[in-house]
């Protein structure tokens, strides 16, 4: 099960992080959020960790710039971007993870054209935010599922939610991992190191 901090914007607890090997971290370029990095951010290319750059319906030349600025290895498209959007993105030499915003009305339907423009697929919860809402959709949605894509699980996951992540991995569907951000916070953009060290060391012995 694969692990992506979101929301990262401290060096100091970015590097701390860093020692905890997660998969995937990830810095969000969207100009209306609270974890917004706004100056550089720490080289993370001697470890195997993805360093992630989300946007929000963000321009070609922004994105292509901060790839370029801070070394990004995966692009998370977090807002209404089309198909031929995401594969010219791709052809930046990135990994794509194209996130879909879920409530009990989603139809899944909608990500077969999504299929080959991107890596894989991140299901977050419909709210008032684009993410970060900290809040969790009902899971059970997941059931029509129907795809080999493989996906990651966002929106209000912490310490509390090992089971049902479990229960979810036991429906024999193709979760990659958890994206996890807002309840492992100290402050905004901050996180607490010992509860995610906490978290992952519960995720590796139960999953």
């Amino acid at each position: 099960m694969k692990i992506k901090i979101c929301g990262l914007k401290f060096e100091s607890n970015i590097l701390d992080l860093s020692k905890l090997e997660p998969d995937y971290m990830g810095f969000i370029f969207w100009e209306k959020s609270k974890r917004l990095v706004t100056g550089s951010s720490p080289n993370l290319s001697q470890t195997k960790i993805k360093k992630t750059g989300v946007f929000v319906n963000a321009d070609f030349e922004k994105i292509k710039d901060k790839v370029h600025v801070h070394k990004l290895e995966a692009i998370q498209l977090h807002g209404q971007e089309s198909p031929e959007f995401c594969k010219k993105i791709k052809n930046l030499g990135v990994e794509i993870i194209k996130t879909f915003s879920i409530d009990e009305n989603f139809n899944f339907n909608i990500l077969e054209k999504y299929k080959l423009c991107s890596d894989y697929f991140l299901f977050d919860t419909k709210g008032k935010y684009p993410g970060g809402n900290g809040i969790s959709f009902d899971w059970e949605i997941l059931r029509n599922y129907n795809y080999e894509k493989k996906f990651f699980l966002s929106g209000g996951i912490g310490i509390e939610s090992i089971n049902a992540i479990k229960k979810i991995k036991n429906l024999d569907l193709p979760l990659f991992g958890v994206d996890i951000n807002s309840k492992f916070e100290i402050n905004p953009g901050k996180k607490n190191i010992e509860l995610i060290k906490s978290f992952k060391r519960s995720l590796d012995n139960e999953i």
